[in-house]
C-alpha cells in the first residue's frame, strides 16, 4: 500500500503545533485557535480518506486547505508577536505549505473526476 503523505504530512503538523503550544507563551485564545486549525487539518484529510462519495472528499479537502490557510495565519501572528522565533515559523509555515500544494492538487484532480 502507498504512503499517504498527505495525511502523514498532516498528523505531524496537528502534532508538532501541538506540542509548540505546550512551549510557548502566547495568548490563550491565539493557542486555542492554532490548535483547533492545525488539528482539523488532521481530522478532515483522514475523514476524506473515508468519504462517502468522490464530492464528500472533495469538501473534506476544501475544508482542509481552509484550516490549512488559518493555521498559516495564525503562525503568522505567533512570529509578529515574537512568541515564536524565525526559524520555527518557517519551518511550520513550510510544511503548511507544502500541504496546502498536495491539497489543492488533490482538489483538482477529484473535481476533474466528479464532472
Amino acid at each position: 500500500m502507498p504512503k499517504n503523505y498527505l495525511l502523514i504530512y498532516s498528523e505531524q503538523l496537528a502534532t508538532e503545533i501541538e506540542l509548540l503550544c505546550q512551549s510557548i507563551n502566547a495568548p490563550s485564545n491565539t493557542l486555542f485557535q492554532i490548535r483547533k486549525s492545525s488539528s482539523s487539518i488532521y481530522a478532515n484529510i483522514r475523514e476524506a480518506n473515508y468519504g462517502q462519495s468522490k464530492a464528500d472528499m472533495l469538501s473534506k479537502f476544501e475544508i482542509a486547505l481552509k484550516e490549512c490557510s488559518e493555521t498559516e495565519g495564525w503562525l503568522r501572528l505567533l512570529f509578529n508577536t515574537n512568541a515564536i522565533d524565525e526559524e520555527i515559523y518557517k519551518k511550520h509555515r513550510n510544511l503548511c505549505g507544502r500541504i496546502r500544494r498536495m491539497l489543492i492538487a488533490s482538489c483538482k484532480t477529484l473535481k476533474e473526476s466528479i464532472k
